[in-house]
């Protein structure tokens, strides 16, 4: 169990490597005014099997920011699930992932507002590479006829760098009530633009190194948001890898 007490900050790093089949079960409590940020790392070798399932309980006037990373592993399937304990509760969930041939990454989220004016923002973005590369998202957001107030937005994003990959994803609102901020969400699954492909080459840039530009840009938006500068080197050095992999 990961725990915040009243009026805390904590930050809490889970790193996964090796070979494993491995199940796992997180519980996160963030209390009352209290910020946690919690960062999964899965970047497992080639056979690696892993279920999670991270449950999350948000306090009055808490903040919760959870980061789910997937680089690695034969199939990797996340279960992240947030819920409100009292007003003002804040729960922000980004993601990345970058499946290669035959590598299959799943992320099942639900976030129920059960509470008034709390707020919930859900960003991930993955790429794929090679034959039978394989994506799976699915973002649940409910706003209970009790959750007035609610401000919530969700987005999935997914860039194919090959043919043979495939991502599906699945965003679903359901809201019991009116009295609400505000509420949305948005997926959107495709290559490489052309348009920004055409400027950088316009501009003297070889293709290959246009092409890298655009995916390291696609993935920029999250990386920036996590707050440890060595995860955000990290990230970046294993994405020149995927990608000096995919386009050598």
């Amino acid at each position: 169990m990961l725990e915040t007490e009243e009026s805390s900050s904590a930050t809490f790093i889970l790193n996964h490597s090796g070979s494993a089949q491995y199940a796992q079960n997180v519980e996160m409590i963030a209390g009352d005014n209290s910020q946690m940020t919690v960062i999964t790392l899965h970047d497992w070798d080639d056979d690696a099997l892993h279920i999670a399932t991270h449950h999350a309980r948000v306090g009055r006037d808490a903040k919760l920011k959870h980061v789910a990373v997937t680089l690695g592993g034969s199939a990797v399937r996340l279960n992240s699930i947030g819920e409100y304990a009292a007003p003002g509760g804040e729960i922000e969930k980004l993601g990345l992932y970058f499946a290669d041939e035959d590598q299959f990454f799943e992320n099942r989220l639900f976030i129920d507002h059960s509470a008034p004016q709390c707020t919930s923002n859900v960003a991930y973005k993955g790429a794929l590479q090679g034959k039978r590369a394989r994506s799976v998202w699915v973002g649940d957001v409910l706003i209970r006829k009790e959750a007035e107030g609610t401000n919530t937005y969700e987005l999935n994003r997914n860039l194919l760098l090959t043919e043979g990959a495939r991502a599906d994803s699945v965003p679903n609102l359901e809201i019991e009530t009116g009295e609400i901020e505000g509420a949305g969400h948005a997926a959107a699954t495709g290559r490489f633009d052309d348009e920004q492909l055409f400027y950088l080459r316009a501009r003297g840039i070889p293709e290959l190194e246009a092409r890298r530009l655009v995916v390291r840009g696609f993935f920029a938006e999250i990386i920036q948001q996590i707050d440890v500068p060595e995860i955000r080197e990290r990230l970046s050095a294993s994405i020149e890898d995927e990608l000096s992999r995919s386009m050598n």
